[in-house]
């Protein structure tokens, strides 16, 4: 088995569980949940997304990705986690600009993830991937996928509401 294949297995395998979590046990719980409370755990997992960070600490022993290619991943994903971290403070605080900043780290999220993942075809990343970052390429990105899927649910099926409560 190549590492291209392994890395596609396990990415397609925390898909297909995450997905099978997200329905049975995801949804019913977001469904019976305030605002707040549905979409907190949701953007609280791209908290996490500075561990991108490690590109730097990869690359430097022997991870081959360009530097172009190691700052455009790196710098989403810092953006990423800081429209988290904004909107969830916005929820706290029962701002009003909650809703518009998610829908920012929305489009933020999927140019992002897009632009990672055409890096990573790029620069043949998959056939390169190791410890760390073949965890975070084949486990916690699809995590953030599936978060991302299940936030824009959140606001789809709530679209009529205009406040948090």
């Amino acid at each position: 088995m190549t590492l291209t294949m392994a890395a596609a297995l396990a990415m397609c395998g925390s898909f297909l569980a995450g997905g099978c979590l997200a329905a049975w046990y995801v949804a019913p719980w977001l469904k019976a949940r305030p605002w707040p409370e549905a979409l907190t755990p949701l953007l609280a997992v791209h908290l996490l997304r500075h561990v991108a960070l490690q590109l730097v600490s990869a690359q430097r022993f022997g991870f081959v990705i360009s530097n172009a290619g190691r700052d455009r991943i790196l710098y989403g994903d810092l953006v990423g986690f800081t429209l988290a971290l904004l909107a969830l403070v916005a929820i706290r605080a029962n701002s009003f600009l909650w809703k518009p900043i998610v829908w920012i780290f929305i489009a933020a999220t999927v140019v992002d993830l897009g632009s990672a993942l055409a890096v990573g075809m790029q620069e043949n990343l998959f056939e390169r991937a190791s410890g760390v970052s073949w965890l975070i390429l084949t486990f916690y990105v699809p995590v953030l996928w599936l978060t991302i899927g299940l936030i824009v649910w959140q606001l789809a099926m709530r679209g009529r509401r205009t406040s948090i409560a």
